[in-house]
């Protein structure tokens, strides 16, 4: 298919990158407007997810236009296939970050129900995870790509002490710390959700590099 080809698939790949970068970010910055407090910074990540929308229907069109005009066969079909899936993925996951933002300008003017330690690590494990899957389907690293797999139990196991502790601790023994409790609760489900989006962009990385479906086939990962 020709020199061109070649670099529109390069152009296509840095869009994807650039993604993952923003859909990162806004996670990082959604937390940190929790952390800090910062209703400013929670509304900017709320009205920044318009630009990240935009660039997810630019990479769609132009997936389709690869195909349409250069009806690309075996690994640079899957190549621009999964890349439309992994764009998805990423815009669901700015889309999550938005749901944090909101929940944070919730809570953002009552006081702080506990430090937050756990939370913050989770949110961790979900930025490392973005940059991991990104970096694998980039690199076609099938390694790297199920090492993402296996971090999602990490982050199942502390959304479960998160979820423990709020219920637990503070919900069970003072009824009245509710309200900001079930915050706290939804942003630690959030962040789980996002573990889960990077492990579909993981197998679907998997299936692009090796066209084997592993998904719903833990099996196939050994």
């Amino acid at each position: 298919m020709g020199k061109h080809f070649d670099e529109e698939l390069r152009d296509l790949n840095n869009d994807i990158l650039k993604m993952g970068v923003f859909a990162e970010e806004a996670i990082y910055r959604s937390i940190e407007a929790l952390k800090n407090r910062d209703k400013n910074m929670a509304q900017d990540v709320i009205n920044n997810d318009r630009s990240i929308d935009e660039l997810e229907l630019i990479v769609d069109e132009k997936c389709l236009d690869l195909i349409a005009r250069h009806q690309p066969m075996a690994g640079d079909l899957r190549f621009i296939t999964t890349g439309m899936k992994i764009n998805a993925e990423l815009e669901r996951i700015a889309d999550i970050a938005v749901d944090i933002g909101q929940r944070t300008l919730e809570i953002v003017d009552k006081p702080l129900l506990k430090p937050l330690i756990d939370i913050p690590k989770l949110a961790e494990i979900a930025q490392n995870m973005i940059k991991m899957s990104i970096d694998a389907f980039i690199k076609g690293d099938i390694v790297l790509a199920k090492k993402v797999l296996a971090s999602d139990s990490g982050a199942d196991q502390l959304r479960n002490v998160i979820q423990k502790e709020l219920i637990e601790d503070y919900m069970v023994k003072d009824s009245t710390t509710a309200p900001r409790a079930v915050q706290l609760l939804l942003i630690a489900r959030f962040l789980e959700r996002i573990c889960d989006h990077t492990t579909n962009i993981a197998e679907d990385v998997i299936y692009m590099v090796q066209a084997e479906v592993v998904k719903h086939h833990p099996e196939k990962l050994k």
